[in-house]
């Protein structure tokens, strides 16, 4: 065989063993990390300062603070419920609501302006307790209240209103059981009425029948009105004063003006005689 051809296919061979090594080679996965750049670092480190940052501002903003308000409030209409109906101090309330993280400016805000002016805090020598609508000490004063509220006319009291003045409203509402009346308003609201024992009476069985006999479903007031006059009765608000209506003036008819001539004696015509041709002589 020719030599030249020899050399030639052992060159052929090493190179094919070299090119098969290289692809076969083990890669290494475990790469160093780069280094982090200084660029990278001021980054990060302004981030953070921007969430810290952050969080300063959420609680200097204004909802932060009404809703620290709004805690306050809430925490003294449960505890004036509870019966704990003694006045704070602005540091005891901020120490038994768990508000002592908040700034100078905050609390002299609370001070200054926010619970001096919250309707539902009554303030006594920089000491502060919950005001109700009606501030009942017990079910007495609510049973008084009722009865006030029922002899005025001024209907009935939300019990929603007795439940925020009056501690452990629940206890005295079982209490004075039949002495009050529930009703439920269309919204599910209940009012609580005062139940007059005097005004109860037994109305006669063949009058109720009457009664819920004549259907007024349909009928307004003044068809009703209009009704009882043909039946010859006479509703109770004609009973009452009547109302002087005032007198209209006539309004002036504007227009040409007629010129009036003013004559005198024209009530005796006919009755005298005309003297001018001198005074006629008697037959």
């Amino acid at each position: 065989m020719d030599p030249a051809l020899l050399r030639e296919s052992e060159l052929f061979k090493k190179k094919l063993s070299s090119s098969l090594e290289k692809r076969h080679a083990p890669i290494d996965s475990h790469k160093k990390k780069k280094p982090r750049t200084e660029k990278e670092g001021s980054s990060a480190s302004k981030h953070n300062a921007e969430s810290s940052n952050g969080s300063i501002n959420i609680k200097s903003s204004s909802g932060y603070k009404f809703g620290c308000l709004a805690k306050i409030v809430n925490y003294m209409k449960t505890r004036h419920q509870n019966g704990d109906t003694h006045f704070l101090t602005i540091d005891e309330i901020l120490d038994e609501t768990k508000l002592l993280d908040i700034s100078l400016k905050q609390k002299q805000w609370l001070i200054n302006e926010a619970l001096v002016s919250n309707p539902k805090i009554d303030v006594r020598d920089a000491t502060y307790g919950f005001k109700p609508k009606y501030n009942l000490k017990d079910k007495k004063a609510l049973l008084r209240l009722l009865d006030k509220h029922d002899q005025l006319g001024l209907g009935g009291v939300l019990l929603d209103d007795v439940e925020e003045g009056l501690p452990n409203s629940a206890k005295a509402i079982k209490a004075l059981g039949d002495q009050i009346i529930f009703v439920t308003r269309p919204d599910k609201k209940k009012i609580l009425f005062y139940n007059d024992k005097h005004c109860q009476f037994v109305v006669d069985e063949e009058f109720q029948k009457l009664w819920r006999s004549v259907p007024v479903d349909s009928m307004d007031e003044e068809k009703i009105e209009e009704y009882l006059k043909k039946q010859g009765i006479t509703s109770m608000q004609e009973m009452g004063p009547k109302k002087v209506l005032p007198v209209q003036k006539r309004k002036k008819k504007s227009g040409q003006r007629k010129n009036h001539f003013k004559t005198h004696n024209s009530h005796l015509a006919g009755v005298l005689e005309d003297y001018s041709d001198g005074v006629p002589v008697k037959n």
